[in-house]
């Protein structure tokens, strides 16, 4: 079977060819060294620049001396010490800002200077999107909009030499990654539902979280069980 299109997610547990550096040999047909070399090729030539290559093998590094025992808000601390960041800028949903407090204090307590924008910064209300009073959380109220590209433009015109993001809603984070000069990372990925573990739904899928499947899927959406089992 010829495939057109790389797709790793459905690689066997028993292959993951790349590991052992056996793609070409052992790899399946829709393995990227398979279906698309050139995009590999690319990849491999633009860690020749040496910001790049710095950056890669900074994140190496802390993969490697911190595997199993640092949590990634050590592992960003690290990170930032092997690139000599003096300035760093943390975006953090309004919701989360008494954490990203305690963050900032933690930074700063290993010399970092640190800049933080919320994400209702600007205070623009909704009505300026388009959308309408039923649309918001709370109808009725005021209800600022979230501004992820005020956040970015406030920590590019501020200097971050890199930034931080804690629990950004989904797309609001893609227009910050959009609009951010400098790099990016993520410490928080907000899920309101999962005490912000996304994860936690797909451990779930089969069970309290079969809705999460479409109508093509192997499984019908259905009942939950009784959390009570």
């Amino acid at each position: 079977m010829k495939y057109d299109d790389p797709n790793c997610a459905y690689c066997p547990p028993t292959v993951r060819a790349c590991r052992n550096g056996e793609s070409g040999t052992k790899g399946p047909g829709f393995c990227p060294s398979k279906v698309d070399a050139a995009p590999l090729e690319t990849a491999r030539a633009e860690y020749e620049d040496e910001t790049t290559r710095r950056f890669a093998k900074a994140s190496a590094e802390v993969e490697g001396e911190g595997y199993g025992v640092w949590c990634r808000a050590e592992e960003i601390i690290h990170f930032a010490k092997k690139m000599d960041y003096h300035k760093l800028g943390i975006a953090t949903c309004i919701g989360l800002v008494d954490f990203a407090h305690l963050y900032a204090s933690i930074l700063e307590s290993h010399g970092f200077e640190v800049l933080s924008v919320a994400c209702k910064t600007g205070a623009v209300p909704k009505e300026e999107l388009g959308l309408r009073d039923d649309q918001k959380v709370r109808p009725g109220t005021f209800e600022p909009m979230c501004n992820p590209i005020a956040q970015a433009e406030m920590l590019n015109a501020h200097g971050s030499e890199f930034n931080i993001l804690m629990g950004l809603c989904v797309g609001h984070d893609s227009l910050f990654f959009r609009h951010a000069q400098a790099p990016c990372t993520v410490l928080v990925t907000k899920d309101r539902v999962l005490a912000h573990n996304p994860l936690g739904a797909l451990e779930l899928a089969d069970t309290y979280y079969r809705r999460l499947w479409g109508p093509l899927g192997p499984k019908a959406p259905g009942k939950q069980p009784n959390a009570r089992r």
